[in-house]
């Protein structure tokens, strides 16, 4: 026999908060050159961003950490995901230095030891998990930060008409 119990959701949200209290979300950048010659983050990045946003509803994080450079002076694409966050109110750090995956990590390490964050979830477009896992897993493990990532696809699936007969 299956027995339902009611859950206080208002009072588990919570609980659930205070252990996430030590929690970050490490976003990291991607940018393309326009055809002005701008540097302006790329569709999967802004992407990555949304999602950022949704997680961070969800885990109700400390902070969250924007990471990624500008190559000729303009705004660096930290700056460009800070104005497109449409997320709940947290700390937005912005780490506008790092040109290389290993740099992402290696930057944004000292920001969260700063604020004694305990597990840190990377957000990333799919190409750039791998060496995302590769590098922030041993970085941040040495330093008694655990790791999770989160790879948003670059492309979103197609809709298919209703009259369509492919399967």
């Amino acid at each position: 026999m299956l027995t339902l119990t009611h859950v206080d959701r208002s009072r588990g949200r919570r609980a659930y908060a205070s252990r996430m209290a030590s929690l970050a979300l490490v976003v990291l950048g991607s940018s393309r050159r326009d055809r002005a010659g701008a540097y302006r983050i790329s569709r999967a990045c802004r992407r990555v961003v949304a999602r950022a946003a949704e997680m961070a509803e969800e885990l109700e994080p400390r902070v969250a950490v924007f990471s990624g450079w500008s190559p000729n002076g303009g705004a660096s694409e930290a700056e460009q995901m800070q104005n497109l966050w449409r997320g709940p109110e947290v700390e937005l750090v912005l780490e506008p230095t790092a040109s290389t995956t290993a740099e992402n990590a290696a930057r944004t390490l000292p920001l969260l030891l700063d604020r004694q964050i305990e597990h840190a979830v990377v957000i990333c477009a799919p190409p750039h998990v791998y060496r995302a896992r590769w590098f922030f897993r041993r970085l941040y493990a040495a330093h008694g930060i655990r790791t999770s990532f989160e790879a948003r696809e670059s492309f979103p699936l197609r809709r298919q008409s209703s009259g369509s007969s492919a399967p």
